[in-house]
């Protein structure tokens, strides 16, 4: 299992799948060809589907155009067999003829696999620092040794993850703040209002008790239309789901007064439990749904949530295992291919969500019946047997009859 550096990716969106991930095949292939005549990169599967409204095309070109001219080619129908975001970067000379070919797969969270290892990274990034890779080990380390899910994290990663979580809360809780100073309406054919700001005003006009979940909402929604807008996120796990953790994070920090250094903790167990699934499963929506995306986010919030909240590492592990079970077989279906009808809405319910897995957890002694390991199993599964219509492709769901052009 690889380092949460590979996890929390800071970049802009809308989408860690199709955008940053695009952009970082054309940034590798460029250093391979960089003096081509021209270029052509042939989009497949999902990748191609809702590109367009990902800003895809775009993410290519600001790379590739500046070296020589770009051509895209489109073929959401056709799906090659190691994943449903793929696509071919080919670099021409004055003649014509083909200097280089890449095939290459955006495998979700701004990932890149060429079909065997990940792409992009050094000898030392491509190596495993997990020898655990499941909940269930970690858990049962977590009470052997008396310490717990960070702490495993630390040993694992050295104490230079401080620095690189510290960077990505820093992005986290601007994206907030922008997001709520930010109004009007996001990029795109749905002219959808920005609600973020609205939201918090109205939140403050509550007794404490709704205040609290308005503000949630509110932070979340100020992320996602962040993201949206293409500004600057930290994936947690992926760019349509990167409002969850952030909105519980921000408001646990704020209503709680939460030191730094144990949102970092927090932050930092929420990073193993979306490491986990990322490494058994997958948080690709175009690979297993937005179960993958939502679910995974609101499991690392809840699991976040309970720590910060004095839970065991069993109730912490119920969280999570909450967070994700009541997600299972969640469809990934954007309308018109953009990361903002459903996703901005799902990454503000998600996050209420993932603190009332927190508080029910914190009710029992965290002895259940179905682990997250169990449920990690049953969502890829699941994902699998969901129509590639429900897998971010804009066919089907709420998208149908909406597939952007």
């Amino acid at each position: 299992m690889k380092s949460l550096k590979e996890l929390y990716r800071i970049g802009n969106g809308p989408s860690s799948s199709h955008t940053m991930g695009p952009q970082k095949a054309s940034e590798l292939f460029l250093e391979r060809v960089p003096r081509a005549a021209a270029y052509t990169v042939t989009l497949y599967g999902s990748l191609a589907a809702t590109g367009k409204g990902h800003l895809t095309d775009v993410a290519i070109r600001n790379v590739l155009e500046a070296v020589a001219p770009t051509q895209i080619e489109w073929l959401p129908h056709t799906f090659l067999p190691f994943h449903p975001n793929a696509l071919k970067l080919e670099g021409f000379d004055s003649e014509g003829k083909c200097i280089d070919s890449w095939t290459v797969y955006s495998i979700g969270g701004g990932t890149l696999s060429d079909g065997t290892k990940i792409a992009g990274l050094s000898a030392a990034a491509q190596k495993d620092i997990y020898p655990m890779t499941t909940i269930s080990d970690i858990l049962q380390w977590c009470e052997k040794t008396g310490k717990t899910y960070w702490e495993y994290v630390v040993e694992c990663e050295g104490e230079d993850i401080w620095d690189y979580l510290s960077a990505v809360w820093h992005v986290m809780r601007n994206a907030v703040k922008n997001g709520l100073d930010n109004e009007g309406v996001l990029p795109g054919p749905l002219n959808l209002q920005r609600k973020a700001a609205s939201y918090l005003i109205k939140a403050k006009g509550y007794k404490a008790s709704l205040q609290s979940r308005g503000l949630v909402f509110a932070y979340a929604l100020a992320v996602s239309e962040e993201n949206a807008s293409g500004g600057a996120i930290a994936t947690a796990p992926t760019c349509g789901s990167c409002g969850v953790i952030p909105a519980v994070l921000n408001h646990l920090e704020e209503s709680r007064e939460f030191s730094e250094k144990r949102i970092l903790r927090a932050l930092a167990t929420a990073g193993l439990f979306g490491n986990v699934v990322k490494e058994n499963a997958s948080i690709s929506g175009a690979e297993v749904g937005c179960q993958g995306e939502i679910g995974v986010a609101c499991a690392m919030a809840a699991g976040a949530a309970s720590q910060l909240f004095g839970g065991s590492p069993a109730q912490i592990e119920y969280a999570a295992e909450m967070g994700l079970e009541h997600h299972l077989g969640m469809t990934c279906d954007p309308v018109c291919g953009l990361v903002q009808i459903p996703c901005i809405e799902r990454n503000a319910y998600a996050a209420a969500r993932a603190l009332d897995a927190n508080l029910y957890s914190s009710f029992t002694d965290g002895i259940h019946r179905v682990s997250f390991d169990r449920v990690v199993a049953v969502m890829k599964e699941t994902g699998h047997d969901i129509p590639s219509l429900y897998k971010e492709t804009g066919e089907g769901g709420l998208a149908k009859g909406h597939l952007l052009g």
